[in-house]
């Protein structure tokens, strides 16, 4: 009988480390931190996507490329689990909120799935409590001078395509000194830009303080000490709070930068996609942008191959592009998801057709995005040093965002500089999305 506990409780004592794996965006980004942190504040020992027997795996269902990506890491890890180097494997994210019935009838052999606001009850069966003092304690995975810091959540808007309200529910924006604490403590650990981001940021504070609130939230995160640089993601363009751009003009820790997926230009097709704007109003947006802070550089994401969009629509976004010249863009085919009211319509544009339009505006905007970066040699400007990869130093000016945007490339072998550091740099050459540098000191 004695023995019989004492194995018992060596059982029970085996040490677990619980492997945290992210798919699809900056959202998820941030709420795998967000658990990691709950996880580290328990006593887990928790890893990201490095070896572990306990996996969580933080799911994207966006769109049909994403949702694959999900199920077929899902189906890696139940794989694992079958040969014995796993021992539970647990879903959680967009994937699992949208399609739970579906995913427990198709791939059992997972411990349990949980939606995206089911954090407590993940945290239960990892054997952790959820902490609510916790508030912007996270364990970042991202290189340490940047950090996404996650404004709010859910998303209010009726647009036609998009599955996210599904997902992620209603806009709830997070308070002011909430996310200034959280600020506070990513600034603590050396985090020096921070990227916020929300599925829409110009409903900021409509729910909580009753008027479109980014511009005071803006004013009090500038007052953070060690924060260099602040960007702005995902604002949607109707509504958008115009004072926020005099906090960008007046504010040098604002970086002169904006995300803002226009989606599309053709009044037919903004109007099938719910998007409560026209061309007329989206032309004038981006001009008084412009106007506003003339050297911003805006970026913007397109849908091509919507149902019903004809090479009339087509023909009339193309040259809205040219006329326009973002200085960054990206460009999507279609992708016909469930339960949003487009899926409703015929997905009538043939997948070819989709993938060769959207392949002519990447072509075009490569174009664009060449001559706007011939204007930048020989200026100067301030980057921050991300990493050092094989020969060069790799950096970023205010007008670009990790991950998507353009690089600035220095020459390792002839000057030094420090990763996570900032340094004035002038340009010397530039290709269409990768600008060479040297420092000057």
């Amino acid at each position: 009988m004695h023995f019989q506990n004492y194995s018992m409780r060596t059982k029970s004592l085996k040490k677990n480390k619980i492997n945290v794996v992210t798919l699809g965006c900056s959202k998820n980004v941030y709420d795998s931190e967000v658990l990691m942190g709950q996880l580290k504040a328990n006593g887990k020992e928790v890893v990201h996507e490095e070896e572990g027997n306990i996996v969580v795996i933080n799911t994207c269902g966006f769109i049909d490329n994403a949702k694959e990506e999900s199920v077929n890491t899902i189906l890696d890890f139940v794989q694992k689990k079958e040969e014995g180097s796993v021992d539970k494997v647990f879903v959680t994210g967009c994937l699992s909120e949208r399609y739970k019935p579906d995913l427990q009838k198709e791939i059992p052999s997972v411990d349990q799935y949980f939606g995206t606001t089911e954090l407590p009850g993940l945290l239960k069966v990892l054997g952790a409590d959820y902490k609510h003092e916790l508030i912007g304690e996270r364990l970042t995975t991202t290189p340490k001078n940047y950090a996404y810091l996650k404004i709010a959540e859910g998303c209010d808007r009726p647009c036609s395509f998009c599955a996210i309200p599904l997902m992620r529910g209603k806009h709830k924006s997070t308070p002011i000194e909430e996310i200034i604490i959280e600020a506070e403590k990513l600034a603590a650990k050396g985090v020096k830009e921070l990227i916020l981001i929300a599925q829409d940021l110009t409903y900021y504070g409509l729910d909580i303080y009753k008027k479109r609130n980014l511009a005071e939230l803006l004013k009090a995160l500038v007052k953070v000490e060690g924060v260099e640089w602040i960007r702005l993601h995902y604002a949607f363009p109707t509504g958008f709070p115009m004072d926020v751009l005099e906090v960008m003009r007046n504010e040098p820790k604002i970086c002169n930068y904006l995300d803002i997926p226009l989606q599309h230009i053709s009044d037919a097709i903004l109007k099938s996609m719910k998007r409560g704007t026209t061309q007329a109003k989206t032309t004038k947006l981006i001009h008084d942008f412009r106007a506003a802070v003339p050297d911003m550089a805006i970026r913007t994401t397109l849908i091509v191959g919507y149902p019903g969009e004809t090479e009339a629509d087509y023909q009339n976004l193309k040259s809205w592009v040219a006329e326009m010249r973002f200085e960054r863009l990206g460009c999507f085919a279609y992708s016909h998801e469930e339960n949003t009211t487009a899926y409703e319509l015929e997905d009538d544009v043939p997948q070819d057709v989709k993938q060769q339009r959207a392949n002519e505006i990447m072509e075009m905007q490569s174009q664009i995005s060449w001559e706007l970066n011939q204007e930048k040699i020989g200026n100067k400007y301030k980057v921050v040093i991300d990493r050092k990869e094989g020969e060069h130093f790799i950096g970023r000016t205010e007008f670009d965002s990790p991950d998507v945007d353009n690089e600035v490339l220095i020459d390792a072998s002839k000057f030094y500089l420090k990763t996570g550091d900032f340094a004035t740099v002038k340009i010397i050459a530039a290709e269409d999305y990768d600008l060479y540098a040297e420092p000057i000191s």
